[in-house]
């Protein structure tokens, strides 16, 4: 954990969860973030995303430190990155500064094991198949063959990304310390999801 920065800038955005080893594409054109995204490329390409919340600035204190992995500047004058998830982080203050943007100083000892990838094997199978149900009665596609190719924690971040759930669910998801957690976490929130629509089914007929 030793070279990623301990201050950073952060992009609070509603309703966007993002997670370690994962990809996320953001269009930019806000003056701000144009600035963040600018100076970030020209430092060290390492950028904070965190869910804003409805009220006031106030932010969730997990977020997800990304870095840029692709850059395209558009002739609009939009920028159009790529953000590749390194490691979660807890907010501990917000460092007043100039910028149009904000930045907080950060840390990440509870989420050591996104960057060291230290996990035992857990059996993430009962939940992966009750996701595939789900995912199947919501219709959405997923290449499954591809998706077993990924690493372990890759394929658990990449569910709980892209589960059609709601963002508090999905910030649980992120909050949650240990792959383990996240697993059982993530299964708990599908299998409420599949009961309900058999109930449902059920009343209908």
């Amino acid at each position: 954990m030793k070279n990623i920065p301990k201050v950073i800038p952060v992009f609070p955005l509603s309703g966007v969860i993002y997670f370690p080893k994962t990809n996320l594409p953001l269009n930019i054109f806000e003056e701000r973030y144009l600035d963040l995204v600018n100076d970030t490329y020209k430092k060290d390409k390492f950028m904070g995303m965190v869910q804003s919340k409805k009220e006031d600035d106030k932010v969730y204190s997990i977020g997800c430190l990304g870095k840029i992995s692709d850059l395209q500047k558009s002739a609009d004058g939009r920028i159009l990155i790529n953000l590749t998830g390194i490691s979660r982080f807890k907010i501990l203050k917000e460092i007043s500064n100039n910028k149009l943007y904000r930045e907080f100083q950060v840390d990440y000892e509870n989420f050591t094991n996104d960057i060291t990838n230290n996990y035992n094997d857990i059996d993430a199978n009962s939940m992966i198949e009750k996701a595939k149900i789900f995912f199947k009665r919501n219709g959405l596609l997923l290449n499954w063959k591809e998706f077993e190719k990924l690493e372990h924690s890759q394929r658990i971040n990449t569910l709980a990304m892209i589960a059609p759930i709601t963002n508090e669910e999905k910030q649980k998801l992120l909050e949650s310390i240990t792959l383990e957690e996240k697993i059982e976490t993530l299964e708990s929130i599908i299998s409420f999801y599949l009961h309900q629509t058999s109930q449902n089914n059920e009343t209908i007929q």
